[in-house]
């Protein structure tokens, strides 16, 4: 079956020239899914529903990339799930049709074209950190407390004779600021030892349903 996607990005503009354009291609009126949201926004409940309908051998028929997609990398993964579906892609004002030998090599050119833009932006962004790390600039946000700051709650705390609220209230930072800035305080007294375990493992905790050792942080966020 051939469905169409269209989409305006407000409720003032119209879908006629799209929805003509998709009749033109011999989309049914009742495959027809009209959605009237934002580019950027995540949530297509129209997309979503066609999404589910589609089956191996169909057709997914829009007029132009940016009426589907609400990013580069959107597009690279609702095509991606097409390859895998075995659901045919065809973007009429564009040229491209991935039901044929000529249309896939465009669509892979172009989307090796938006990977590649992706990974100079990310690559010019590491290398602006490490070029402002070399001059000593750090980034971030400054710290809550300065060092003497630290040190003097870090006393405060051994002595035993405040609270933490009453330490936190003494330097106008919260509980968990404190709590943070306490632990990380580099005098060998406090140590703690994390150990995240392969996230990958088939073993299930029958109580809890969970992987062993599954955190739900990325590997950078572990390590």
């Amino acid at each position: 079956m051939r469905f169409g996607y269209a989409r305006v990005s407000t409720r003032d503009q119209s879908t006629d020239h799209q929805i003509d354009a998709l009749a033109a291609a011999e989309v049914a009126e009742e495959n027809m899914f009209i959605e009237k949201v934002s580019g950027k926004l995540s949530s297509r409940p129209k997309l979503d529903l066609m999404l589910d309908k589609l089956r191996a051998g169909d057709e997914v028929v829009v007029t132009r990339l940016k009426r589907i997609g609400r990013s580069q990398q959107h597009l690279l993964e609702l095509v991606r799930w097409f390859g895998e579906h075995e659901v045919d892609f065809i973007v009429l004002e564009q040229g491209i049709d991935t039901s044929t030998p000529g249309g896939r090599l465009v669509f892979h050119f172009l989307a090796a074209l938006a990977e590649y833009d992706r990974e100079m932006i990310v690559e010019g962004t590491m290398d602006g950190l490490a070029a402002a790390r070399s001059r000593g600039r750090v980034g971030g946000r400054p710290p809550a407390l300065t060092q003497r700051q630290l040190d003097q709650a870090q006393r405060m705390y051994d002595a035993g004779e405040h609270t933490v609220a009453e330490i936190a209230e003494t330097f106008r930072v919260g509980r968990t600021t404190l709590y943070r800035q306490l632990h990380a305080y580099k005098d060998g007294g406090d140590c703690a030892l994390v150990v995240y375990r392969n996230t990958r493992t088939r073993k299930i905790d029958a109580d809890t349903s969970r992987r062993y050792g599954e955190t739900g942080a990325g590997e950078k966020v572990q390590l």
